[in-house]
């Protein structure tokens, strides 16, 4: 599987807070004998302070997050498969 790095990948107006603390809890994974298992739901309140969003938000996107948070865990489970 190929990596997006060299080209653009848009991120619709009404995902770019939940884009914004998904990227940021890069270091936030928790992960077991056999990788990321999920994020650290308990960094997720800090992260997204830090990026500026109050409480309210951070429930508001907390459904997007997880989609992504999926997302990424099959991506990390197909190219461990492929190996």
């Amino acid at each position: 599987m190929r990596d997006l790095a060299d080209e653009d990948c848009e991120v619709w107006p009404d995902n770019w807070s939940a884009f914004k603390v998904f990227e940021a809890m890069t270091t936030q994974w928790r992960t077991g004998a056999c990788g990321a298992t999920g994020l650290d739901y308990s960094a997720i309140r800090s992260v997204a302070s830090f990026l500026g969003l109050n409480r309210r938000q951070v429930v508001d996107i907390f459904p997007d997050i997880r989609v992504m948070e999926a997302e990424a865990l099959r991506v990390m489970a197909d190219q461990r498969d492929s190996k």
